[in-house]
């Protein structure tokens, strides 16, 4: 399987930009960059939850409340996960930006723009990325966080997410 680096801005504690260097670098290095993610909500206001597939590089087989990725030089956080949107999931949607902070639970600290976007039921997984999906209630999901082997990043998400509105 061939991977191809993805070039990122890394960024100061202020998120403003530093250079341009490769994405596995970064991580390396612990050097900030950028990371856009969406929550996504149906009509019923319930979350997408999904199980990355076995052949990802980062937490192959964990499960996630957000889809994303690391945002492209010279992307903004919302249309990074716009784009993100649209390869994971086939969706077009245009996420509403939350907040951002410095995230340090994942594989190594970037900022972390968290976005949320109410979505169709029927999405349309890339395989390669998502083994499995589902959409889970409000109680629903609390339960699955204590049962399933959720991502670093899906617990830090959801603790600043839950100060949002929370489904029922």
């Amino acid at each position: 399987m061939c991977v191809v680096d993805e070039l990122v801005e890394r960024v100061d504690g202020r998120d403003r930009v530093l250079g341009v260097v490769g994405r596995r670098e970064a991580v390396r290095e612990g050097w900030l960059h950028r990371v856009a993610v969406t929550v996504c909500r149906d009509e019923r206001g319930r979350i997408l939850v999904h199980r990355r597939s076995e052949q990802v590089s980062r937490f192959p087989g964990l499960h996630e409340v957000q889809v994303g990725g690391a945002a492209n030089v010279g992307e903004s956080y919302e249309q990074a996960a716009a784009r993100e949107l649209a390869e994971e999931l086939g969706i077009r949607a245009l996420p509403r930006l939350l907040f951002t902070f410095v995230n340090r639970s994942g594989l190594s600290p970037h900022w972390l723009g968290v976005h949320e976007a109410v979505v169709p039921d029927a999405v349309v997984p890339d395989s390669g990325e998502v083994a499995w999906h589902g959409w889970l209630t409000g109680p629903e999901l609390r339960s699955a966080l204590l049962k399933w082997p959720f991502t670093p990043d899906s617990h830090e998400v959801l603790s600043r997410y839950a100060k949002t509105p929370w489904p029922e």
